[in-house]
């Protein structure tokens, strides 16, 4: 496959997994800042959210203080922002455009109908009237899109090479997930079971912001504790949106693309899902949330510029 190729199609699923991860984390904050609070710690939640993609400094730029109305729009419909929403679909759809005679009719058509309609929905003022409405559509779109791409596609490279940005992109926004929100509930813990009704509230919203709500309730039966909740988004094998398994089905797919100068590419990626198969909650806990995942965010890092290299970038 060519390497141009290659590269529309995994930056086409990095940006459509991308507008559905923004989609979450705003709709969850949103739903959340409804609850009793101060306003510094709605402030606080708002403020995570630029936090998590790195946009503090852009936003502030831009816009000054934090606000609500601001954040909605800069991480959703200002096109200035690379990372808002519609940057995301805008960028998703060109690629996919791109790449036309590779996609199927349905995926293009998902992928095209996607922006157009998010276009006409933000014309029509559904950020402002009812942001939650707005923000479940793209949550829903971007499943349309999975399942259209599953259902549809003939599963050769090109599919591994979308699957491969999508999982790549969800690894690292659960992993930012994690320390921002972590942090933002006293994340350095060792286990201590803390039940009063704000911080349940809370922990409810970071497993719904992963669509990880109801599958806590059915593996652990039991109250929300911060380490469990940790112990799920990391290590879950069987979790759709856990560190470990994305790395399991991002390490699949690497093998279907594997060629001769992927292999330290793919030896990397390999021991990170090795590491997260084989990694305990508690030896995690005790060395440090934090430094875990920011170790795991230079990691990933680190793979998405060896896939860059070994499959994507035109050679010189």
């Amino acid at each position: 496959m060519l390497s141009r190729t290659a590269d529309h199609l995994f930056w086409l699923s990095r940006y459509m997994e991308r507008a559905e991860n923004t989609a979450r984390m705003l709709d969850v904050n949103y739903q959340t800042s409804l609850l009793p609070q101060s306003a510094a710690a709605a402030e606080q939640g708002w403020r995570g959210i630029l936090s998590i993609s790195e946009l503090i400094g852009s936003y502030q730029e831009r816009h000054g203080d934090v606000t609500p109305r601001k954040v909605k729009h800069f991480m959703v419909a200002d096109e200035g922002n690379p990372s808002s929403i519609i940057s995301c679909l805008r960028a998703a759809r060109e690629n996919a455009r791109a790449v036309r005679g590779t996609l199927t009719t349905e995926v293009w058509e998902t992928t095209n109908q996607t922006w157009l309609e998010f276009r006409r929905l933000l014309a029509d003022g559904l950020l402002e009237r009812d942001p939650s409405a707005l923000l479940e559509w793209v949550k829903f779109r971007s499943h349309l899109s999975h399942g259209v791409t599953v259902g549809t596609m003939l599963q050769d490279e090109a599919f591994s090479f979308i699957r491969i940005g999508s999982f790549l992109e969800r690894a690292d926004n659960t992993a930012r997930l994690l320390d921002v929100k972590f942090h933002a509930l006293d994340g350095e813990f060792h286990g201590t079971e803390r039940d009063n009704s704000h911080d349940f509230y809370h922990w409810s919203a970071l497993l719904r912001s992963v669509s990880g709500f109801e599958i806590y309730r059915k593996v652990y039966s039991n109250v929300i504790q911060p380490d469990k909740v940790a112990e799920l988004l990391l290590l879950r094998p069987n979790m759709p949106r856990s560190l470990a398994y994305c790395m399991a089905r991002l390490v699949s797919n690497l093998k279907q693309v594997a060629n001769k100068q992927s292999d330290d590419t793919l030896r990397r990626a390999g021991r990170l899902a090795a590491d997260l198969e084989y990694a305990r909650i508690d030896e995690i806990l005790d060395t440090g949330l934090h430094a875990y995942l920011t170790q795991f965010l230079e990691r990933v890092g680190e793979l998405g510029a060896g896939i860059s290299r070994d499959f994507l970038m035109p050679s010189s």
